[in-house]
């Protein structure tokens, strides 16, 4: 599977309250809400201007602070397809995983990429393209890519267990199963 993307860059250290302000995390629940307000106190263009298949490279501790999923749920509704950072903070890395959407470490490519370019991810040869050269990444482990490859953790389980699975990605009280 081959991406690509627009590129959007940001720094060090980018927490869950700015990447999905923590103002909104109990008043706002529709995904397409939550794009509109991604990263506004950081980068007030974002979701202005963020286009489906739009790529973040950020620098180390992607997401740290809270577990709140709003903060990749906005990205992935705003149209960000993966977000390649130096490091990620780990329950971040997972809520991406989860929520579909790739994370990629690779410190290398993440110096090399400049704001604005158009890069390519391509999962197969573990590699990403960009205008500076080809970088290489640790290849995700099989259940990682399968959750990934399923648009995340629920529709893989709901494929799985031969059940529908709900159009807003997440099982609401009344879609339970007994």
């Amino acid at each position: 599977m081959k991406l690509r993307g627009r590129v959007w860059k940001y720094g060090d250290n980018v927490n869950t309250d700015v990447i999905f302000p923590g103002k909104y995390t109990y008043t706002i629940t529709d995904p397409m809400e939550m794009a509109r307000h991604a990263l506004e106190d950081l980068d007030p263009r974002f979701a202005q201007e963020a286009r489906p298949g739009d790529v973040i490279v950020a620098g180390r501790n992607w997401g740290c602070g809270s577990s709140r999923e709003q903060a990749v749920i906005a990205l992935k509704a705003a149209g960000v397809q993966a977000i390649i950072a130096k490091s990620f903070a780990r329950i971040y890395f997972r809520n991406a995983v989860n929520n579909g959407l790739l994370p990629v470490v690779c410190p290398e490519a993440v110096e090399a990429i400049e704001a604005g370019e158009e890069i390519e991810v391509d999962l197969e040869a573990c590699v990403i393209r960009c205008r500076a050269g080809v970088f290489s990444f640790p290849s995700l482990s099989p259940t990682i890519r399968a959750i990934l490859e399923a648009g995340g953790l629920l529709p893989m389980l709901c494929r799985r267990l031969g059940l529908p699975t709900p159009a807003s990605g997440f099982l609401s009280v009344g879609e339970a199963k007994d």
